[in-house]
């Protein structure tokens, strides 16, 4: 198929520049023609069809497949626009699909590859964490991810609000951004993280601790009234970690005799009892919020299953009693292969096994499952590769899992929730699209070229490059 390119727009056309902020289009109506397009509806390709938007509100207001007499007079006109309220951008001969959805990322963290948690959070200061999450945004849209459901701003409190907003004015590009600011955990356990505290060198607390039925719940409330879309409670997680302290620092000394590995150093373990976690996921319905749980090991995955959650997060541990009730309360699966991809040599090769299994059952038995690859301990940018994983690795098929990428975000962002429909192109939704240079069903490398990517009814990213990039700003 020879590819054709989009339809060249006018700068006095096709946009005018917000004091301070972002371009958005001054033309009415955005119409797309496409000649392969992905529904993630029904999970299957089709072809030739359009869509149209209104640009005031973002979105789709009209999606329909081409007639024959359509098709001929469309070649003959491509490179023509004589309507001055309709912006028309031709993007046959590339993929198209929904917008990405990366349904667990970490904005204000680069990868564990080049520096550790820790340290981002006690050596970086604030202004570069923000600087390094605007970046990550701008990465974020050029690889064709129109939105990020943020879990945890790691250190820097409710920061992560202020950056969701400011991305909602149009004072920077990027993904819509869904956000928890703090997670919560129980006192003494995931904040609990370095030796030294006499020293006058700390870590920023890490999560909002809470205890008791009442202690949880007056910590959703707190980051309800701080602004978030959805709560993130860690089911469990390794706070034995002072027990047998790993070298933290080139020169320090190792403690000897240890357990050999850091699942055996420091296991992961319950936070939170199960008049707890239901209290969490009572609250957060009061409020009408989503919420997400943190839980590797099968214990905290049954309890926060059984507390009625949205989604677990990671669940790496194989348990069919774990997906039996994950399956039974609807609960969506992230599993968040990247980390353990990036991380085998200290995991090991069993538990990646395990991890692959555990999801592999997970879509036999038909548990919604949703992409988040644990971006930011995994680079931004490198989104795609859970989705390479759960296609190569797991063996889930591809239209499965490009579901998932896409409407799967929307549900595990909490549906109808979100106060917005998304991940899917159908009337009445967000006028999101991402177009691929070739087919991912013969390369899945395609996945990794978005050369269009259109947010809310807005172009934002052509021929791989932001928009905003192109054209002088005006403050």
């Amino acid at each position: 198929m020879v590819r054709r390119q989009a339809m060249p727009l006018r700068q006095a056309e096709a946009s005018v520049i917000h004091s301070g902020g972002i371009h958005a289009s001054t033309k009415k109506t955005l119409v797309v023609h496409t000649s392969l397009l992905f529904d993630s509806g029904a999970k299957e390709f089709v072809k030739n069809v359009s869509v149209e938007a209104d640009t005031s509100t973002g979105l789709i207001t009209r999606v329909w497949t081409r007639s024959e007499d359509e098709l001929v007079q469309l070649d003959s006109t491509a490179t023509e626009n004589k309507d001055k309220d309709k912006q028309v951008i031709d993007l046959r001969g590339y993929t198209v699909m929904p917008g990405f959805v990366d349904s667990h990322s970490h904005v204000f963290l680069h990868s564990y590859r080049v520096t550790p948690s820790i340290y981002q959070e006690r050596d970086e200061s604030l202004v570069e964490r923000i600087a390094r999450a605007t970046n990550h945004c701008r990465t974020a849209l050029l690889s064709g991810y129109t939105t990020y459901r943020d879990l945890g701003s790691e250190g820097i409190r409710d920061v992560d609000i202020g950056l969701r907003d400011a991305v909602n004015r149009g004072i920077i590009p990027g993904p819509r951004l869904f956000v928890v600011s703090e997670a919560l955990a129980s006192s003494g356990s995931y904040e609990v993280r370095h030796e030294s505290h006499l020293n006058g060198t700390a870590v920023p607390r890490i999560s909002d601790p809470c205890d008791g039925p009442d202690g949880v719940r007056a910590a959703v409330r707190r980051r309800i009234g701080a602004g978030a879309d959805l709560i993130k409670f860690y089911a469990d997680y390794r706070r034995r970690a002072r027990r047998f302290p790993a070298q933290a620092w080139p020169g320090s000394l190792p403690v000897r005799f240890a357990p050999p590995s850091l699942l055996d150093r420091s296991p992961s373990s319950p936070l939170f009892n199960q008049e707890e976690m239901n209290a969490i996921v009572d609250e957060a319905r009061r409020a009408k919020a989503p919420v997400a749980a943190h839980a590797q090991d099968a214990e905290a995955v049954i309890m926060a299953a059984k507390a009625g959650v949205t989604s677990i997060e990671h669940g790496f541990a194989r348990s069919d009693e774990a997906l039996k009730v994950m399956k039974e309360k609807g609960t969506i699966y992230v599993p968040t292969l990247s980390i353990i991809d990036q991380e085998k040599e200290t995991v090991g090769q069993e538990f990646w096994d395990d991890a692959v299994e555990q999801v592999r059952k997970a879509w036999e038995m038909g548990i919604p499952l949703a992409v988040g690859a644990d971006t930011g301990a995994v680079a931004h940018g490198d989104n795609i590769r859970e989705t390479e994983i759960l296609h190569k690795d797991v063996g889930i098929p591809l239209a499965d899992v490009l579901g998932a990428l896409t409407l799967g975000g929307w549900h595990a962002c909490g549906g109808d929730l979100c106060g917005r429909r998304f991940g899917t192109l159908k009337v009445g939704w967000a006028a999101d699209l991402v177009a691929l240079q070739g087919d991912p069903r013969d390369d899945l490398q395609a996945l990794r070229k978005a050369t269009f990517v259109i947010k809310d009814g807005e172009l934002l990213v052509r021929d791989g490059r932001l928009i905003t990039d192109e054209r002088p700003r005006i403050d």
